[in-house]
């Protein structure tokens, strides 16, 4: 982990897409815009549902014994200026999520301005930070990345022992998650892609999504609001699948 590379974040040009916002962009209509992919080609019909591993379910302590305390999973999620990674640790968090919120200032015009007609004020400077007890066995603990180019130094030490990371897509700026996917791509993490639904639907089909972003089959593609406790939930839920058939597979080999 060490070893990889920073994401290699693209600079935002001055005026540019508007509502970078999650909270601006939950009342807008997102319209359908090209897609812009990575490498691949289309596939004649959408991808096969993603199917979890088949588990078994952890069993009751002996009476008179004391319970073992849950496991700790560190997972990420991580993505984009403005796609509602904040919002997403918020919505799942059973304690006050930790956030390091920043009022945005005239020195960041040109790098994070997210556009004329949006109205997102503050940024993640460092980390948001949350957790979330799945059950007895498992904990889960939420680190949220920051998104702009000159805090992506910090992303080796957030994903140093992660077992996996959700990243954070929005359907109409695609472009924004490439250095999230290539960044765990080149780390060997497991991860999902899951497509926040600003206003309730997607720019795109997720077939169109997948093709896009020129990710494998084995990588899950969902869709979830960051706004909506249990669509959240599901979603992390997919991640920790993952990583658990990843850490079953190492033990075998």
């Amino acid at each position: 982990m060490d070893s990889v590379r920073s994401p290699e974040w693209p600079v935002a040009p001055l005026g540019g897409v508007a509502a970078n916002s999650a909270a601006a962009r939950y009342g807008m209509s997102s319209g359908t815009g090209p897609i812009v992919g990575r490498a691949g080609q289309p596939s004649s019909a959408p991808p096969p549902p993603y199917q979890p591993p088949s588990g078994t379910r952890a069993s009751s302590p002996p009476v008179g014994r004391p319970a073992a305390p849950p496991v700790p999973v560190k997972i990420l999620v991580a993505g984009g200026f403005g796609v509602g990674k904040t919002t997403t640790v918020g919505a799942i968090s059973e304690i006050a999520p930790l956030t390091t919120e920043a009022e945005m200032t005239t020195a960041g015009i040109g790098v994070d301005d997210p556009g004329a007609r949006s109205s997102k004020t503050t940024t993640t400077v460092a980390m948001d930070f949350g957790c979330v007890t799945i059950d007895r066995s498992l904990k889960l603990y939420l680190f949220g990345t920051p998104g702009q180019s000159r805090f992506g130094f910090m992303w080796d030490d957030l994903a140093r022992g992660a077992l996996g990371a959700l990243v954070v897509v929005d359907s109409a700026r695609l472009d924004d998650c490439f250095p999230a996917i290539d960044f765990f791509e080149r780390a060997g993490l497991p991860f999902v892609v899951g497509v926040n639904a600003f206003d309730g639907r997607l720019a795109l089909e997720l077939g169109e999504i997948r093709w896009a972003l020129a990710i494998g089959d084995h990588v899950p593609l969902v869709q979830f609001d960051a706004r909506d406790r249990l669509s959240v939930r599901d979603a992390l839920l997919v991640v920790l699948d993952r990583a658990l058939d990843r850490a079953t597979r190492d033990r075998r080999a």
